[in-house]
């Protein structure tokens, strides 16, 4: 049995809450008690609600085991802008929760779903960057709608602040971090703004025609990422 079965069916032999000695595991399994202490300290590093030491026995307490789910991306999005909010609670068990959590789904996420440069998942960015755009998401996809323009106050990385005038196009998430790919009318070219370093953001009344932004997509970005 390979060591990755093993690991699934230890879980399983213990989902009943009993304490079950790593003696008896091990001959269950048929491999020694150290590969058995080993596996455990695994289980236990990845988030696995197990309770017991070498010579005493080990027992699971509250599992709580979820089917396989399908998500979309806007789904996958909620899920990491929730896990967001609560890393910046006070409470500190809501705190380290979530932290588990984004870990835990950090593993489940299938390798085809990492982006070759920014990679997907929940450690990319911190938690503070996502908490920081919040308030912004709503107001930048109103105007994306209705197609009008937006006065932003932008933080470069460098950490120069410039006002700009844009013309929202999309939104794009890459695991935490939320970027608007807008037309912007100072520098008269297609750039990407990072929403977590836009400090101010007005909805302006004028507006921009559909026909033009299309013509837009021919552009190279420029990212300021």
């Amino acid at each position: 049995m390979q060591r990755k079965d093993r690991l699934v069916a230890l879980i399983g032999a213990l989902r009943d809450g009993a304490t079950i000695r790593a003696e008896d595991l091990a001959r269950r399994f048929k491999v020694t008690p150290r590969t058995i202490y080993r596996d455990m300290d695994t289980l236990v590093a990845s988030g696995v609600p197990v309770e017991g030491a070498r010579g005493i026995g080990y027992r699971m307490t509250n599992p709580v085991t979820l089917p396989p789910l399908n998500l979309s991306m806007a789904e996958l999005e909620a899920l990491h802008l929730g896990i967001a909010v609560m890393t910046e609670a006070a409470d500190s068990n809501l705190h380290d929760a979530a932290r588990s959590l984004a870990r835990k789904i950090d593993n489940a996420l299938p390798e085809d779903r990492l982006a070759p440069s920014t990679a997907w998942g929940l450690a990319v960015f911190p938690f503070a960057d996502t908490a920081a755009g919040i308030r912004h998401i709503p107001a930048i996809r109103s105007a994306i709608r209705s197609r009008h323009k937006l006065r932003i106050r932008y933080f470069d990385n460098s950490g120069q602040e410039e006002d700009f005038v844009v013309r929202p196009l999309k939104l794009d998430y890459w695991g935490r971090v939320w970027t608007c790919t807008a037309w912007c009318e100072k520098r008269k070219e297609l750039r990407t703004f990072r929403v977590d370093q836009i400090s101010a953001l007005t909805e302006l009344s004028a507006g921009f025609e559909t026909e033009t932004t299309d013509a837009f997509a021919d552009l190279s970005l420029k990212s300021d990422n």
